[in-house]
């Protein structure tokens, strides 16, 4: 009983973000979101996001390095927003990635601004599905990894936010040699 009650309970979790993650993209699509912009310590985020995927991934006896190298790390940004795209990036890395996921997630300086890269030793992207990744309700199909789940808005809501936070989403991947998602914040948003 108690094992089905946490199952309902995880498929709970589950569902709400969804239907949240479908509400902030219509939103998103109508342009009716607002920020709000602070100041956020882009280290402080990554390490809290590492500390909420870490005991998913070492279940599956993988592992999460952080590589924190960015001498400054405050941007400016929505907080809430932020963490998620972090959030969003290691949950993929974790899903897509089959037994021993190794994920790492660095920071480093660049011109006027903080690179973040996530990478890890997944299932990777072919060329033809690394164009439509960032659309909306696109999901990359997965051959036989039938239990990652999903509707599809994840990185189309990260592309979103980074293109809110006057900032950008690249990703570098081959099939069967995992992905790179590395995104660049500016420190200041500018008006």
């Amino acid at each position: 009983v108690q094992r089905f009650a946490n199952i309902r309970q995880q498929e709970n979790k589950r569902m709400n973000s969804q239907v949240e993650k479908v509400l902030q993209m219509a939103l998103i699509d109508k342009r009716d979101f607002s920020l709000k912009f602070t100041e956020v310590n882009l280290h402080e985020v990554i390490q809290a996001a590492v500390e909420n995927i870490t005991l998913r991934v070492e279940k599956r006896e993988g592992m999460v390095k952080p590589s924190l190298l960015a001498t400054k790390s405050i941007i400016e940004g929505d907080h809430t927003h932020v963490a998620n795209v972090i959030n969003n990036l290691l949950d993929n890395a974790e899903k897509y990635s089959p037994d021993k996921p190794e994920i790492s997630i660095s920071t480093r300086d660049v011109s006027n601004g903080v690179e973040v890269t996530v990478q890890d030793n997944g299932i990777g992207i072919s060329k033809e599905a690394r164009k439509q990744i960032f659309d909306k309700f696109y999901r990359v199909p997965t051959g036989n990894l039938h239990d990652v789940k999903g509707f599809g808005l994840g990185l189309s809501y990260v592309k979103a936010m980074m293109t809110a936070h006057k900032g950008s989403v690249e990703v570098k991947s081959e099939p069967g040699k995992g992905s790179s998602f590395i995104l660049t914040f500016p420190y200041q948003v500018e008006a």
